[in-house]
């Protein structure tokens, strides 16, 4: 450690200081401020404690429950809340309510998130049960309604939240994308991101000095705890999370707000702020990090592949994506945060209030949280199939000025229904199917460039056919071509293949 690094104070100290008053506390954004305006040894010198905060979606959330024994009592083997199904792998009366868990009437509309908040705002929320019953538990079934009040714990306990960042999203494919980063416009019509950036509690200590299991954290509107590191955890690519847990009961439904994302999911939107201890010099410098100097990558959510596989459109800043607009190329494309600014202020700002009102003291980590390692992948043992396994690749093309009279009898006569349609240079520029053809006859066209569908659905080689199958499913088609990365054609996949090959006997291969 150098001598510019050694402890400048302890959390002890910074404790006493806040016992008598003393305690100087600043807002990430007003550390930012003075740094630039009077420098890091004034700054490390002057300041204790550096708040943070972040507001966003956070899937990775959920509450143990316990719900107390009715008479008769019931052992619930399943469990419904306002119709979202409940976990129940647990003791007779404990469940484990999900923030993604989404209602079997109401789908999409309302889920464990919407009734994570109800609970919080004190409405009533019915409880339904199953049992197949036993000697100690003999009720097989109950209906009741239900406020927080009336349960005996509930206690938030989230295995994923607060990333440290997390990488931007677009869309280059030709359709609208529904995912938990919203909804991507095709050919890169926008750029969604999510993030507090320089407000963010992990942005704030990247080494995790400061920040670890049992350090007090503003959770929800109350006071929870780290209690490790989070699933994915990533912080060999600064991508580290948290595992956090507190006390539902004590909390505000202003930062708990369910939420749904369109045609993807429900899921929680939670406020998380920590304080940061201005330990040394080393922590003073992370907690004065600026949007600019914290950088994401814009990932391609077009190709369907396992998230740290998508391709990398461009290396960006917080600062350029808050900005409304991320240039690409020769355009400039508008980009938007799913997470909360406004609020993730509002956080650092109310924990700032807590401290030095004396009633928020902050707690030494019991230890670390890990410095190195990353997530690894599912691996899919076993043969999966893919386009490559099941297309036809004796494909047989046509030109955009040949006779449609012509070809129809081509496709007679080899007994196909999908003819790819290729440029001068053998690209892909359209597809007509026999029903295309039929129909130019019927109104006497002459050319194929007359008919062609030019917006062609494609696949490649080797994606997934359970993937193809849901693209073609979601555009009414019954065949697409299969390109290479440059566009030309290499084979067909049509549904009559899919049938052949794998309703007819998957292990054909």
């Amino acid at each position: 450690m150098s001598e510019k690094d050694e402890e400048i104070r302890s959390i002890d100290e910074i404790n006493e200081k806040i016992k008598r008053g003393d305690a100087v506390v600043l807002t990430a954004e007003e550390m930012i401020n003075l740094v630039e305006s009077s420098g890091l040894e004034v700054a490390a010198k002057e300041v204790d404690v550096v708040t943070s905060g972040t507001f966003g979606a956070m899937c990775s959330s959920g509450v143990f429950l316990n719900f107390g024994h009715s008479d008769p009592p019931i052992k619930m083997t399943r469990c419904w809340l306002n119709d979202v199904p409940v976990y129940k792998g647990l003791a007779a009366v404990d469940g484990y309510l999900g923030a993604a868990s989404m209602s079997e009437t109401k789908g999409f509309e309302y889920g464990g998130g919407h009734v994570i908040e109800d609970l919080v705002s004190g409405r009533e929320i019915d409880l339904r049960a199953e049992s197949y019953g036993t000697d100690c538990y003999p009720r097989r079934h109950i209906e009741t309604v239900i406020t927080i009040d009336d349960l005996n714990q509930a206690m938030l306990v989230n295995p994923r939240n607060c990333y440290q960042k997390y990488d931007a999203a677009a869309n280059s494919s030709d359709r609208v994308l529904y995912t938990y980063m919203g909804t991507l416009l095709p050919n890169y019509g926008n750029i969604t991101f999510s993030g507090a950036g320089q407000l963010n509690p992990l942005c704030k200590d990247p080494n995790y000095e400061t920040i670890g299991f049992g350090t007090r954290i503003f959770l929800g509107g109350g006071i929870g705890y780290i209690i490790g590191e989070g699933t994915q955890h990533n912080p060999t690519s600064g991508f580290g999370t948290l595992m956090v847990k507190g006390d539902l009961k004590q909390m505000n439904s202003r930062y708990l707000r369910g939420a749904s994302f369109y045609r993807y999911g429900t899921t929680l939107y939670l406020g998380i702020g920590i304080p940061i201890p201005i330990i040394n010099m080393r922590v003073t410098r992370t907690a004065a990090l600026k949007d600019d100097e914290i950088y994401v990558d814009i990932r391609d959510y077009g190709i369907a592949v396992r998230p740290d596989l998508r391709p990398v459109i461009k290396r960006v800043s917080y600062a350029e994506l808050r900005s409304g607009k991320v240039t690409i190329g020769d355009r400039d494309i508008p980009s938007s945060s799913l997470s909360s600014y406004k609020m993730a202020r509002e956080i650092a700002e109310t924990l700032k209030k807590w401290i030095l009102e004396g009633t928020f003291f902050l707690t030494r980590p019991i230890e670390p949280l890990p410095r190195h390692g990353k997530p690894k992948p599912l691996k899919v043992k076993g043969r999966e199939l893919r386009v490559g396994d099941i297309m036809s690749r004796n494909v047989i093309t046509a030109k955009p000025s040949d006779d449609i009279k012509e070809v129809a009898s081509k496709l007679v006569e080899k007994g196909i229904d999908h003819l790819p349609v290729v440029d001068e240079e053998d690209k892909l520029a359209g597809i007509v199917t026999s029903w295309d053809l039929a129909r130019a006859i019927a109104q006497d066209k002459r050319r194929l460039e007359e008919i062609m569908t030019r917006k062609v659905i494609v696949a490649f080689e080797n994606e997934s056919i359970d993937v193809v199958v849901r693209r073609m499913a979601q555009h009414n088609i019954s065949g697409v071509p299969v390109v290479d990365r440059m566009n030309n054609v290499i084979g067909i996949l049509t549904t009559d293949d899919i049938s052949r090959k794998i309703v007819g006997g998957r292990t054909a291969l």
